[in-house]
């Protein structure tokens, strides 16, 4: 397992509150790393970049197709976007150089899962600068 591998693992999966997470690189929409399990294909790496640079209104209002599931929008902004599906959820966090995604399903706690991937969104601003 690399490191960021492992980032993701103890920063996220370990809090048993996020079921799924990735990373894409904005430089050209490429899933960078992801927990294991957690097939994110380049199209769904291009609509979340998309989703913050192109559509962020759309996604406000209709919400976000991802992965063959329809996500009403929670919140959108230029940082954040947060998405449900009945008893899951899509969260994704930007960051100058980076998309991170993490997906939490039903017995997890939605606040913990945004808690934790905003935590490491913050980390990486911090070594971006």
């Amino acid at each position: 397992m690399n490191q960021i591998q492992s980032l993701l693992n103890d920063c996220l999966i370990r809090t048993k509150h996020v079921e799924h997470a990735a990373i894409i690189k904005l430089k050209d929409n490429s899933v960078w790393e992801s927990t294991v399990g957690f097939n994110l294909q380049p199209q769904n790496a291009l609509i979340l970049s998309s989703a913050f640079f192109k559509n962020l209104l759309q996604v406000r209002r209709e919400g976000l197709y991802f992965q063959e599931k329809h996500y009403k929008c929670v919140r959108a902004d230029a940082y954040s976007i947060y998405l449900k599906n009945e008893d899951r959820g899509l969260i994704a966090v930007k960051t100058d150089s980076y998309i991170l995604v993490a997906t939490y399903s039903e017995g997890m706690y939605p606040s913990v899962c945004v808690e934790a991937i905003e935590k490491l969104a913050d980390y990486f601003r911090e070594k971006e600068n």
